[in-house]
């Protein structure tokens, strides 16, 4: 090590510039999800979770999107146990 250093042309900031498109931003996620995408990466071989967060969320921007009430419904539906021949059923019933 030296003495001394000179850094009189040193600059505040970043060590490594931040590649166009891209934003630092500063995120809270749940401790599980954050948890679960860094195993994804560690079974995986290696990477980067960054990455892959990004990666997913991209998918889920430029797939197909499906409308929201109807996300609602299906999931209402596998959470409840409801199928469609069910419903009918439950209808008959009741107008009886």
């Amino acid at each position: 090590m030296r003495k001394h250093y000179d850094f009189s042309r040193a600059r505040r900031g970043a060590v490594l510039p931040v590649p166009k498109g891209k934003t630092r931003i500063t995120i809270r996620l749940d401790d599980d999800i954050l948890e679960w995408f860094r195993t994804q990466v560690h079974e995986a071989g290696g990477g980067n979770y960054q990455t892959l967060i990004n990666q997913v969320l991209r998918r889920i921007i430029e797939g197909p999107s499906e409308p929201l009430e109807a996300v609602v419904r299906r999931v209402v539906r596998q959470e409840l146990g409801v199928s469609r021949g069910t419903r009918a059923r439950r209808r008959r019933t009741q107008a009886a």
